[in-house]
């Protein structure tokens, strides 16, 4: 049997495939490989995954996970794995960037992004993710990402650069103030997280024009400063994998058309892709 896992930092979904057959899917707490010790990850798969997985035979695992950057790091999640699946022959770690490629783009040359809290994006011949442009995270970077969105949403009701109907709108629905706001970005922790949780606004408004407006500069920044520095990002497909590209695809379109570039797949998590990839080796 093949586990196969979508790792991020606040939820892990594995998938049990017998062939081509689901078996079970499962979600766990999420972890971060960059954060955390090889004895953390391993309780963590101890307690929560091992249970479900009673009474079946792992032969294979593929691991794509946030924080995965080194060699080093990819040993710590191997041993954890192994220390408690050791019927696994063959056990694989990958970025979850190059989860999203082989989930997007299978085994043909692409463009693969996310888009997602953070963003990212790389280049890939089919069979390794060859060219990343560094995200650099919400403060210098991640252009696109909710973090980012939720930032420049912020900026524009705090600054009353939107209409005044809709940063009256915005402060009731999370009934907050700049206090707390500033509160919140500048001396609490996750600030990324905190700002990309605002991103549920802009898609519910998005029918008004200062935040579609938003939303397209906030996706042009990210093709300006992330895709197009992909030779040939004209010729080859697009594709992406996050829950904002999922629900601002209409957006996300349209930018992209005003840029020149060919959209692929988007899809809102990697699994049903990964699961095609694997399926097929």
């Amino acid at each position: 049997m093949i586990l196969i896992a979508d790792c991020g930092s606040t939820k892990i979904d594995w998938c049990l495939l017998n062939g081509n057959e689901k078996v079970a899917q499962i979600f766990i707490t999420g972890m971060n490989a960059l954060l955390l010790t090889q004895e953390e990850m391993a309780a963590t798969i101890h307690d929560e995954l091992l249970p479900h997985l009673a009474g079946y035979s792992v032969d294979e695992i593929y691991y794509y996970g946030a924080g995965i950057i080194n060699d080093e790091i990819k040993g710590h999640v191997r041993g954890a794995l192994q220390t408690n699946i050791p019927s696994a022959s063959k056990i694989e770690i990958e970025s979850d960037l190059v989860g999203a490629a082989r989930a997007l783009c299978g085994r043909k040359p692409g463009i693969a992004c996310i888009l997602g809290t953070g963003s990212n994006s790389c280049y890939y011949d089919g069979e390794n993710v060859v060219d990343n442009v560094s995200p650099l995270g919400y403060i210098l970077g991640d252009e696109g990402s909710g973090a980012v969105m939720g930032k420049l949403l912020v900026g524009d009701v705090l600054k009353h650069q939107l209409p005044e109907h809709l940063c009256e709108k915005f402060l009731k629905e999370y009934d907050t103030d700049r206090t707390q706001i500033i509160n919140a970005v500048y001396r609490q922790p996750a600030a990324n997280r905190y700002l990309a949780h605002f991103a549920p606004f802009l898609q519910r408004n998005i029918h008004e024009p200062a935040i579609h407006d938003l939303v397209f500069r906030a996706f042009t920044a990210f093709f300006v400063r992330n895709v197009e520095r992909y030779k040939g990002y004209k010729e080859l497909p697009v594709g992406f994998v996050g829950s904002i590209a999922f629900v601002q695809k209409p957006v996300l379109v349209e930018a992209a058309q005003a840029r020149g570039i060919t959209v692929g797949t988007i899809m809102q998590n990697p699994m049903e892709g990964l699961i095609s990839y694997h399926s097929n080796c």
